[in-house]
């Protein structure tokens, strides 16, 4: 498992793609970098995440075999997450780090000794490039995709520490309207496992909205063990930390993603504000 005490320490500013990289070995020239950063010296005193935001594959993985119509489903990636985040980043004057690459790739929100960090059948599609994946190859995924993200989350948290604040992370996903049948009533999840600090004040805010349905660690849960991100950053810092699903038929548009961005915004902003909130939580 990626070990944050080991890691490399990577400047998300001066990062780019480039073939001779070593540390980035599937990313060549052309290639989108692993990560983004927006907005490193925000105000505001959270960190957005979005481990999901793109459906790009390095060209040296030849799409991982599969047809142009999958890297547009779900599968590739959280739909809308990524505008999501930049709309509450703009808002909020808040640093925000975003994937470079598809979840298909490697999924920067799993353990990496889980099955579905390399998935091989998602939603029953069928992902070829992943079937056979070797040692060799998983380790040049993790070290190209995997480790830089983490290693860009922790930079970006170090920010806030190195200037004696504790900061609050909000990590932005979106999930499929229906699951294996099964109709998705909620417009938004707030997930959570050990710190209510957010996620408590937050479901009330946004059960407020009229006719808001609002999952309480529904459709997922916070609690699930394949959620690295908020775990492996957050909660084991004691830093103040929430997930958010919002359902990708609302914000599959841009304008859908601008409206329940600002829906997200009205409900955050009292949560946010309360400065009791960015202290170390005692485990």
């Amino acid at each position: 498992m990626f070990d944050r005490s080991n890691a490399k320490t990577t400047d998300p500013q001066a990062a780019e793609p480039a073939a001779h990289d070593r540390t980035w070995p599937l990313i060549g020239a052309g290639d989108p970098p692993p990560f983004e950063v927006v907005n490193p010296d925000g105000a505001a005193p959270f960190l957005l995440l979005c481990d999901h935001a793109s459906r790009a594959v390095p060209r040296s993985l030849r799409q991982l075999g599969v047809a142009d119509w999958v890297l547009d489903r779900h599968v590739a990636c959280d739909i809308g997450a990524q505008a999501l985040t930049l709309a509450l980043s703009e808002h909020f004057d808040a640093p925000a780090v975003l994937a470079g690459y598809s979840r298909l790739v490697v999924d920067l929100n799993r353990q990496l000794h889980d099955a579905s960090a390399f998935i091989k059948v998602s939603d029953g599609i069928a992902i070829p490039g992943n079937i056979e994946l070797d040692e060799a190859g998983r380790e040049a995924r993790i070290q190209s995709f995997f480790e830089p993200y983490h290693e860009a989350v922790s930079a970006a948290l170090d920010r806030f520490t190195a200037r004696g604040q504790v900061p609050g992370v909000l990590s932005i996903h979106t999930c499929t309207p229906v699951y294996n049948r099964v109709v998705r009533r909620w417009h938004v999840g707030v997930m959570w496992d050990q710190d209510p600090r957010i996620a408590q004040p937050l479901i009330g805010q946004l059960s407020a909205v009229p006719d808001l349905c609002v999952g309480d660690n529904e459709p997922y849960s916070g609690a699930h063990p394949n959620d690295f991100t908020i775990d492996h950053h957050a909660e084991r810092n004691g830093f103040p930390c929430v997930g958010i699903e919002v359902r990708q038929d609302l914000v599959d548009t841009p304008e859908g993603a601008l409206h329940w961005a600002g829906v997200l915004a009205r409900a955050f902003e009292p949560v946010m504000a309360d400065p009791d909130l960015y202290a170390l939580r005692e485990r």
